[in-house]
């Protein structure tokens, strides 16, 4: 189990990113923007059609699960796509999307899609690459909330987090602010109360260092203590809270 805990946590980690040399071709069918930090790019339940290309900074996917609470499966950054419900026919889309920050999209409508794969096949082969990815991705975010505890998810969530540069420092350490608590719970599925306790106890076992509200984390330690934790009955005893 201790062996599986830690390919899961890698597997989160290594999670793609097309490079600008794949973006490069797709271009040629896609519609660049640039949105202000705040700005819903889409409702759920809005009619989807295609498929969007982070570029640059971040959007946040987010389902509203009560006034004041929702619950964030992902975030698409630099290089990863969101909104791929928009390929299957008369499809709509399942969350609501953001911009968290100043970012740039490139979409790619289903007829582009479509004019794409039957003009460069070959060059089609990164971007259906990179949207599987993401679908294990969600299907691992699953087993999370089903299987581990409330300190392997913020773990694992961390270990995402640092791949994004957005959360780190020069050094490349993970950089956590205030501003960031309400997205860990989201992101974890747990309140803010716990998300405190759980960043206490990083704090505690050497792994964070906290400055007044602000947390730095190295992201070698996260992996490893994930791994470490085994399964959820044998890591600290914790709430496993979904949504309270």
């Amino acid at each position: 189990m201790k062996d599986s805990q830690m390919r899961n946590g890698q597997a989160i980690a290594r999670r793609l990113r097309l490079t600008s040399e794949e973006i490069a071709p797709i271009s040629a069918y896609g519609a660049k923007a640039s949105w202000p930090p705040g700005f819903q790019l889409y409702q759920r339940g809005a009619p989807a059609d295609g498929v969007f290309i982070v570029l640059d900074g971040h959007v946040v996917l987010r389902n509203k699960i009560k006034v004041g609470r929702g619950f964030v499966p992902v975030i698409a950054t630099s290089g990863q796509t969101f909104g791929s419900e928009g390929l299957s026919p008369n499809s709509n889309y399942v969350t609501d999307a953001s911009a968290s920050e100043e970012t740039k999209t490139m979409f790619l409508s289903g007829s582009q899609f479509r004019a794409f794969v039957r003009e460069r096949p070959a060059q089609t082969i990164p971007l259906l690459s990179q949207i599987m990815s993401e679908r294990a991705y969600l299907l691992e975010k699953l087993h999370e909330l089903a299987a581990l505890n409330v300190d392997q998810r913020l773990m694992s969530t961390l270990t995402h987090l640092s791949t994004d540069r957005s959360f780190t420092t020069s050094d490349g350490r993970l950089k956590l602010e205030n501003t960031h608590h309400r997205l860990l719970c989201e992101m974890v599925g747990a309140t803010r109360e716990s998300i405190a306790l759980a960043l206490s106890r990083l704090v505690a076992a050497g792994i964070a260092e906290r400055k007044g509200m602000t947390f730095l984390i190295e992201p070698g330690s996260l992996s490893s203590t994930l791994g470490d934790n085994g399964n959820g009955d044998s890591a600290p005893p914790i709430s496993r809270e979904l949504f309270r």
